[in-house]
């Protein structure tokens, strides 16, 4: 049997082995454009194992970043409660803001600056949806990550809130490890 040391493309789970990372980070730096890939005819993403070899020299000598500044958006007190939390007690350099509604996002973008948005679809007033659009209208703040949680999966909200300019939308209750990797894609 050949050595994978060989081979000159690496399939998202071989490059997730290598780096010490799961297949979901090694996606997510991918559709970022921080790590190159190429897609065969079959629609799999496949790394050049040069490629992979420059990026983990590259993460090794750039400066990491400090902290991700993360904001919660929940009008559910619980949920945006656990959330603040859990982000807080983890050991990862986040720092961690909340806001219950949809009116109190406008503010928040411009004096906490987060870098992701947690962000409740079903909010009374302004929904998520109609909070996304106008983040992503924004010059100053489109650059912000936005994530979408719902009670309410389904493919209608999920094409409304994606087409509004979020990258994911993910069911409540929160899985908070697919969270974390979703999170951590910033931290490179």
């Amino acid at each position: 049997m050949a050595s994978n040391d060989n081979k000159p493309y690496l399939t998202p789970s071989e490059v997730a082995k290598l780096l010490m990372v799961s297949p979901i980070t090694v996606r997510a730096w991918a559709q970022k454009g921080l790590l190159p890939s190429e897609t065969t005819p079959g629609g799999h993403r496949r790394f050049l194992r040069e490629s992979v070899e420059q990026f983990a020299k590259q993460c090794k000598t750039a400066p990491q970043r400090n902290n991700l500044r993360v904001l919660v958006v929940d009008d559910d007190k619980q949920v945006a409660g656990f959330l603040v939390e859990w982000l807080t007690g983890l050991d990862y350099p986040f720092i961690v803001d909340s806001a219950n509604d949809g009116f109190a996002v406008g503010s928040k973008v411009h004096t906490f600056e987060p870098d992701i948005i947690l962000l409740d679809l079903m909010m009374p007033g302004l929904d998520g949806f109609a909070v996304c659009r106008q983040i992503k209208a924004d010059p100053d703040t489109r650059d912000i990550r936005v994530i979408a949680m719902t009670g309410h999966p389904s493919s209608e909200n999920l094409r409304r809130i994606l087409d509004a300019g979020a990258e994911n939308c993910i069911a409540k209750p929160v899985d908070t490890v697919f969270l974390l990797e979703l999170l951590k894609a910033d931290l490179l």
